[in-house]
């Protein structure tokens, strides 16, 4: 079988997946790994799959089924792009609807960059933006590089700096076992520290030396001391959205669900909500957090104080829950449950992103859809800052 067919039949069965990813416990991570970057760098392998069968055409290599195959791909790649496309209007329609629940006639910043443009296309993994500063390991507690947290600021000579600004800070996943600081949420940090936001990106002692609850400890400490801390770069203590995706979601959530003094918002991304359920997937998650997680003889009752969604009260914080509805990492059954559960108890308001086609860690670098969600996010962000915000922290 010559190159181009070989090539050609390997990008068919990553697209194939994709398009419809083998979602079961034995080919979920598989499926992830391979269908989360075919699906979001779809634009970039259409064209790198035209150019090899244009190249193989030209220099007469391509075989009948390698152009088959290729004929194939290329109408995939085109379907997942023409799918990415949409969520834009997705979003529009979301926020349309569930922020004019709140305000009659919601007041909603118009994205500056609405459409992805070719320029961003072609450099989806540049996420730094020259006009924010970040401020790097800065300790929370004491324990090394796992109790450091960044700050991301706009840019601007302390005489010029406003006091002030929002917060958001970010939590990062990895399956409460690994991960970085430095490698999620940075397309959305990066957003709105540029819009005159102060972000913060934290760090925390990881599974399976560090067994639960030291994950949620860390959180909350390293959110006690961006309330002691933040106003020193900027930012307002008394008004702070938690973020995080995964593992990061979860932690945010849960995070939000039980602060005190309470948060003002929480925006979490494909998030883990209930671990004590009865359903296939919080099974399989109990599984692995029995393993790898929790210390030994862990009970139900500790998965329940574990879970966000056993944490509703009518005092919840505002959310704004965002999930794909092709995830194999995390089945979107959790979110679904969880908005319903906020949407039946809590006096706040909820937001709720479900998006087509959308795998697990969708946002992590510049795809056309991860930048429709961060527009998406900076507008109920701005929103609800500008119209539901307020000091969050008591008298």
């Amino acid at each position: 079988m010559r190159g181009h067919t070989l090539r050609q039949a390997a990008l068919a069965v990553l697209t194939a997946n994709a398009v419809r990813p083998l979602n079961s416990e034995a080919t979920a991570v598989p499926a992830f790994a391979a269908g989360w970057i075919t699906g979001e760098l779809a634009p970039q392998l259409l064209l790198a799959g035209l150019a090899d069968t244009a190249v193989a055409v030209a220099r007469r290599r391509a075989t009948p089924l390698g152009l088959a195959l290729a004929a194939a791909t290329t109408a995939g790649l085109g379907y997942l792009t023409w799918r990415a496309s949409g969520t834009g209007a997705a979003f529009k329609e979301v926020l349309d609807e569930t922020l004019s629940a709140v305000d009659p006639e919601p007041t909603l910043h118009e994205q500056r960059d609405a459409r992805t443009s070719l320029r961003t296309l072609a450099r989806p993994f540049a996420l730094a933006d020259p006009r924010v500063e970040v401020i790097r390991d800065i300790p929370y507690t004491k324990g090394g590089v796992k109790a450091r947290l960044d700050v991301y600021r706009r840019r601007e000579n302390d005489a010029e700096r406003a006091a002030g600004a929002p917060v958001l800070v970010q939590i990062h996943g990895g399956a409460w076992t690994i991960g970085r600081k430095e490698e999620q949420g940075l397309l959305l940090m990066n957003r709105m520290a540029a819009q005159g936001w102060v972000c913060v990106a934290i760090n925390y002692r990881l599974a399976p030396r560090y067994r639960w609850p030291t994950q949620i400890d860390d959180v909350r400490n390293a959110i006690s001391w961006v309330r002691d801390h933040i106003a020193e770069y900027g930012g307002d203590p008394g008004y702070l959205v938690l973020t995080g995706g995964s593992a990061g979601g979860h932690l945010a959530a849960l995070a939000a669900l039980t602060a005190d003094p309470p948060v003002a918002a929480c925006v979490p991304f494909y998030g883990v909500y209930d671990l004590a359920g009865d359903d296939p997937y919080a099974v399989y998650v109990r599984r692995f957090l029995t393993r790898r997680v929790f210390a030994d003889g862990a009970t139900i009752e500790d998965f329940r104080e574990a879970s966000p969604i056993e944490h509703i009260t009518p005092d919840a914080p505002d959310f704004f829950v965002i999930h794909g509805d092709s995830d194999t990492m995390v089945s979107v059954r959790q979110a679904r449950a969880f908005v319903e559960r906020l949407r039946e108890v809590s006096r706040a308001g909820v937001t709720y992103a479900e998006l087509p086609g959308a795998q697990h860690a969708f946002e992590i670098f510049g795809s056309i859809r991860a930048h429709a969600a961060i527009g998406a996010v900076q507008q109920w962000l701005e929103w609800h800052r500008e119209h539901v915000g307020g000091s969050t922290v008591a008298d």
